[in-house]
Order: structure tokens, then sequence, then C-alpha cells
């Protein structure tokens, strides 16, 4: 079937040359409203970036005739927040630790500002919940390895466990029984058995009771004749079914051959003196403080 195009009549605009199915497109102006808003976007980008800072250079960007910056800004907000705050955190400075949670006002603020800094700070690894992950230690519960009152864990905080960084850190160290072969295999596989043994796990009775003679004389001068443990040293509860690196035969056999040495960083370089005691009074108060 042929195809007629339309005829172009006097007055049509005209056309840009396009043709489909007869018809023909007409190259009409644009709206004189879409064109002077047009302009005025080009006329208010242009002003903006010459009044505001807009175009990003190696280290920052051009400030413009204004001046403004956002993010001075937000550091005046956060330093009059800061400046209003001061008397408090000066009073949690010089508080006793002991007696913050019987000042309802201290208190508050202090479990607000600790609940921030556990989020910013410690939540990667104790979890945003505080229920800890394998290695990282619950802190809702009762099992502490340097103790769970307000001043032990202000200590811990402050100078951390095992770092190199800070001549205070709580240190302890448990031998490598199977890498150093103080422990033959047959050995370790006994300890382990009463080791689940004293924590009321399945065991094989004939070796947790050979595994109390070595646990005896070797373990115990750490974690006590009972394997409840000594904070002092840092040696955890074997007793309580609470368990840092796991209480199945596996990872008790990982634990025994090579050891464990977790490390968490000094704090008292980060941190202000207020922001670690607001941090140790909410962690304190989470339900596992002593």
């Amino acid at each position: 079937m042929s195809k007629k195009s339309k005829t172009h009549q006097d007055g049509d605009p005209n056309t840009t040359g396009h043709s489909w199915d007869g018809i023909e497109e007409f190259d009409n102006p644009m709206p004189r409203w879409w064109l002077w808003t047009f302009y005025v976007c080009i006329a208010f980008a242009l002003g903006y970036s010459v009044m505001y800072p807009a175009w990003p250079m190696l280290t920052r960007a051009t400030p413009g005739l204004l001046g403004s910056s956002t993010r001075a800004d937000v550091a005046a907000e956060i330093q009059e927040f800061s400046d209003r705050n001061a008397p408090i955190r000066a009073k949690l400075e010089a508080a006793d630790l002991t007696a913050i949670s019987a000042d309802p006002d201290l208190s508050g603020f202090a479990n607000n500002a600790g609940a921030a800094v556990f989020r910013t700070w410690c939540a990667q690894c104790h979890g945003s919940g505080a229920a800890g992950a394998k290695g990282y230690p619950n802190l809702l519960d009762d099992d502490w390895l340097w103790g769970g009152d307000i001043e032990a864990i202000h200590t811990t905080i402050t100078h951390g466990i095992r770092n190199t960084t800070d001549e205070d850190a709580r240190l302890s160290e448990m031998p490598k029984f199977g890498v150093d072969e103080l422990l033959e295999k047959p050995q370790i596989e006994e300890v382990v058995q009463h080791v689940r043994a004293i924590s009321g796990q399945e065991h094989d009775a004939t070796l947790a009771a050979a595994g109390a003679t070595v646990f005896a004389e070797n373990c115990a001068a750490c974690h006590g004749d009972d394997g409840k443990g000594n904070r002092d040293l840092g040696a955890p509860n074997l007793t309580d079914a609470i368990w840092l690196y796991g209480g199945d035969v596996a990872n008790l056999t990982e634990t025994v051959t090579y050891s464990r040495a977790g490390a968490m960083p000094n704090w008292n370089t980060r941190l202000s003196e207020a922001d670690i005691r607001a941090v140790a009074v909410y962690v304190h108060g989470l339900g596992g403080g002593e």
C-alpha cells in the first residue's frame, strides 16, 4: 500500500525532515517559559559557584565569596554542645567511680554518653548489643577475666589487654603446651576431658581421671586447683560453662595446643577520661557488672 505524505500548508512551521507512516514532524520552537526557566537555572548555577563552595580541587573546594562552610557549621555546633556539657563532664572526671550511680543526673549523663562511645568504638568487637563473639568477651554475663566491678572495668578500658602501647596493659600468657612440646598429644587429650568434666560437659571418665593429674601439674598454678580461675592473672574460670573460644573438644584442644592471646587497645590515647568513665559506667550497667 502506498504512503502519501501530508501536504505542507502555508503557515505551517518547518519540519524536522522526519517522516513516519506519512506523518511529518514539525520543528516547533521551545516554549518561552521553558527557555526562560533554563536561562535562570544557568544564571543561578553560575552565581552559586561564585558565592558558595562548589568546585572540587586537590585538597579542598573553592571557598566562594561568602566564605560559607557546612563543615565549619557542624564543628561550631559540636563545640557549642561540648561547651554546654563541659561542667557535667568535669564533674564526671572528678567523681568517685563507685559513687556515680548514686547521682541520678551524673549517672544518666554517663550512661547516655557511654552508650554513644560504645557504639562508636567498642561495638565493632563486642557487638552492638555487647553480647560479644568468639574471641570477643560477652559483656552481658558475669564472667570477667580481670574483674567486673566498675573500677576494674575502668582500668581495663584505660590500659587495654596484651597490647604493646601501654606499660600498664593487662598482661597474661598461656603456654603453648602442644607447640612447645610441654605436653604430649595423649596428655592434651586427657586434660581436655578433665576440663569438660569440671565444666559439667559430656566426657570420657577414664581420660578425665588421668587429665586431673595433668591439670594439677600444669594448669592449676593459673586456673586454680578447682579450675575456677584467677582474675589477678586473667586466667578464666573453667567451670562456669562460659567459653570465650568455645568449650567443645576441638576448640579446647586448639586452646591447649596453641594457646590464646587476644588483645585489646588502650583507650587512654584515643578517648578522654570523661569518655572512658562514661563507657565504664555504661558497660557496668549492662547487666554483667558486679
